[in-house]
């Protein structure tokens, strides 16, 4: 019953903007709130859509990143060839709330799971799926109902070692398995080096990006076209190498998903000719309250773990550059103020640039949406928060 119930519940979450009776500004939101400004968000999907097209490329924006039907249709209506998603329980997320075109990025290996993909084919019409092994073509072909097939992509892996088929000759083996399973139709391949995301340095990035695709070359892509085997979808990259990957004539659709929000990791890694990476806009914030000040030189926000992710890095906040946020546990950060710096005061909001967008977002129920006017005007729900399965 757990997968049922698990289906009820997903499929009954919303998905359609709760708009305020009156706009608020942020000082009346209930901190620590996820903050989307929707101007700048649609200045990011305008951008990347047309630079991509500009290449001659597609993107696939990755919905893992916001959670969000209705980010998606805003991706969908500037061109995206539809989104991805990194879990089976995204996919249903997003399926229910009207999205028609979807690839799971993540194999699947267990008959529950391959259910429910059977089901979803049966709904949508655009489903995609990657395989990376034997047991994962073969307990999805058990599973698949012949009148509705899935197109199935198969997981390369150069380096990163986390999913994905090495070798031609496992590969040719993978394609062989699939093409004969009448209720499968191959597309093509991924290729996704997230590792190489968060490579400080433009040069350095593109030196080791182009390099891992020139190896898929060379291992993968030319035995397949040699053999006559078209891979119709070659699709791969993200936001960390979107302007580096374009460079690749094989690739045909990026999997972008960070660009729309950025985050804190993201501008450190340095652009092509500065040393932030600063291509698109940040648009999401976690609005937080002081709260406390047990000391001079510091004061505590109500914002810790449980409103920010963090990899690596800590939350920072534009207008006060010269702060320093510190995590000081579940529920609270503690900013240090540098010498001199007496002018927060208790009650006063202030915007953190999160860490980590996409396991940040994960983290909350629904993004409180400003419009120009930096009022926020509505509620849009993060329809597949949790959806980790």
């Amino acid at each position: 019953m757990s997968i049922p119930l698990v289906l009820e519940q997903l499929r009954s979450r919303s998905h359609e903007a709760v708009m305020l009776e009156e706009p608020v500004p942020t000082s009346e939101l209930p901190t620590p709130a996820l903050l989307l400004n929707r101007p700048a968000l649609e200045r990011n999907i305008s951008a990347m859509a047309t630079y991509l097209e500009s290449h001659g490329k597609g993107f696939r924006p990755h919905a893992k990143t916001h959670k969000c039907p209705l980010i998606c249709q805003r991706q969908i209506a500037a061109g995206a060839v539809g989104i991805c998603v990194a879990k089976v329980g995204e996919a249903v997320a997003h399926a229910a709330a009207g999205i028609e075109s979807i690839l799971i990025t993540s194999p699947v290996t267990t008959a529950p799971k391959a259910a429910v993909i059977a089901d979803l084919a049966r709904q949508i019409s655009g489903l995609s799926v990657v395989v990376d092994s034997m047991a994962g073509v073969d307990v999805l072909a058990a599973q698949l109902d012949a009148s509705s097939p899935v197109a199935v992509l198969i997981d390369l892996d150069v380096a990163m070692g986390r999913t994905g088929a090495r070798g031609l000759d496992k590969v040719l083996a993978l394609h062989e398995r699939i093409v004969a399973h009448p209720m499968m139709r191959f597309a093509g391949v991924q290729h996704y080096a997230g590792h190489l995301m968060h490579v400080e340095g433009f040069d350095r990035r593109r030196e080791k990006s182009l390099s891992l695709w020139s190896r898929l070359r060379d291992e993968v892509l030319t035995g397949l076209a040699e053999r006559g085997i078209e891979c119709a979808v070659v699709t791969g990259a993200g936001t960390g190498t979107y302007n580096i990957d374009v460079e690749v004539p094989e690739l045909t659709d990026l999997q972008v998903g960070s660009y729309i929000f950025m985050d804190e990791e993201y501008r450190l890694i340095g652009g092509r000719e500065s040393e932030r990476f600063d291509d698109f806009e940040v648009s999401l914030n976690v609005a937080c309250t002081t709260i406390s000040q047990p000391r001079n030189g510091a004061i505590t926000v109500d914002g810790g773990y449980k409103a920010f992710a963090s990899d690596s890095v800590a939350p920072v906040t534009d207008a006060l550059p010269d702060v320093k946020f510190h995590f000081a546990g579940d529920e609270h950060g503690v900013l240090a103020l540098p010498d001199g710096e007496q002018e927060l005061r208790l009650g006063q909001i202030l915007q953190f640039v999160t860490p980590h967008c996409d396991p940040t977002v994960n983290l909350h129920d629904y993004y409180w949406v400003q419009e120009e006017d930096n009022l926020v005007h509505s509620c849009w729900p993060i329809t597949a928060r949790g959806a980790s399965w």
